[in-house]
Parts: C-alpha cells; sequence; structure tokens
C-alpha cells in the first residue's frame, strides 16, 4: 500500500523543482514534510482537497504553505489540489453555487442562469445590452452597474459553497484517511498473525 501512494505522489525532486514552491525552499528540507505515515498523509489530503476546492487560483502555493506549517506531507497536500481540473470545476462549482444560494436564501442576480447540464451561464449582457425608452443604447455606468450586480449575484452564494463543501471534503478526506490506514495495519497484522499460527502448526 506504501509503495502504492508513493508511486501516486509527485516526487521531492519535482516539487522542489517548482516555480510555485521555489520560495519555499529554505523550509522544505524538514523530514516530515516528506515522510509517509498516517498524520502527515491524512493532513496533506485534506489540506489539499480543502484548497483545491476554496480557490480557484494558487491552490498549490497555499496547501504547500500550510503543509509546511503543520508538518504534513507535501507531495499528498501538493497532488491533491488537483481535485479540481477542467473535468471536475464546472460541476464543483455549479454544486456550491446552487448550496450556497440555498444556505442564503437567496437568487442569482441579473443574468445568472443554469444551461441543462448544470453550467452556470455567465448572460450578464441579456440586461446590458437592452435599450432606454428613446432606442439609444445604454450608457457605461449602467453598464458597469449590471456587470456589478451581476458578480455580486453569483459570487456571495459561490463563496458560501465552496467554503462549506471545502470544509466538508477536507474533513472527510481526513476521516476517511485514517480510517483506510488503522484498517490496512489491523488487516495486516491480523494476516502475520494467522501466518505464524499455521507455521506454528
Amino acid at each position: 500500500m506504501k509503495d502504492l501512494v508513493l508511486s501516486l505522489l509527485p516526487s521531492r525532486e519535482r516539487l522542489q523543482g517548482m516555480r510555485w514552491l521555489r520560495w519555499l525552499s529554505p523550509y522544505l528540507h524538514h523530514p516530515r514534510l516528506w515522510h509517509l505515515n498516517r498524520k502527515g498523509l491524512a493532513l496533506g489530503l485534506a489540506l489539499g482537497v480543502f484548497f483545491g476546492l476554496l480557490i480557484p487560483l494558487g491552490q498549490i502555493p497555499a496547501s504547500a504553505t500550510l503543509a509546511v506549517l503543520l508538518r504534513a506531507n507535501l507531495p499528498a497536500a501538493v497532488a491533491s489540489t488537483f481535485v479540481t481540473n477542467p473535468v471536475t470545476i464546472g460541476p464543483v462549482y455549479y454544486g456550491a453555487f446552487k448550496l450556497g444560494a440555498w444556505v442564503l436564501q437567496s437568487e442569482p442576480g441579473p443574468g445568472v442562469t443554469t444551461g441543462p447540464e448544470g453550467i452556470i451561464l455567465a448572460t450578464p449582457g441579456a440586461s446590458m445590452e437592452s435599450t432606454v425608452d428613446d432606442g439609444a443604447h445604454r450608457p457605461w455606468w449602467a453598464w458597469a452597474a449590471d456587470l456589478w450586480h451581476w458578480i455580486s449575484g453569483i459570487g456571495k452564494p459561490l463563496a458560501v459553497g465552496l467554503a462549506i463543501v471545502a470544509s466538508v471534503s477536507g474533513i472527510v478526506v481526513y476521516v476517511l484517511v485514517n480510517v483506510l490506514w488503522v484498517w490496512k495495519v489491523r488487516l495486516t497484522r491480523r494476516r502475520r498473525l494467522r501466518r505464524r499460527e499455521m507455521a506454528a502448526k
């Protein structure tokens, strides 16, 4: 199991060569950042999942910084930030937006709609392209006001939803890794005891 986990995590050389982590290079020599144990792995994965879901940019520096401070497994913290990727980011952000809107009991702002695939459609232009009574195009400040209303309409529910999803997911990952690790250790011990008993007979 340990060999399998190590094969899935980025190597120490690769992480130390990342330009996003160069500023942390003086702090990357602590052995606990690279040692694979239950607490370090669980905390590293939880941090990566948390920041990977919480923020759209800078997940790797954020998770790596906290991993260094908390002495979590650094490769696990970096690798698990890819929980959000071009395939998953759409459904994740849509679900977080809907969750945040439900928690806040708020409606999306002008021009915010959802498509059949569950994608948040950024269509502020639908209201901004309207005209005033005399048929002339709306002035730029009206367009800017509509844009701000649209951003605020989608931004707050999305932020609240992402905070909830990231926190719950991080906790679940931390607990799950600990449970699986303990279960695996106990299972290995039982198998060893059985082998010894059979050998003794």
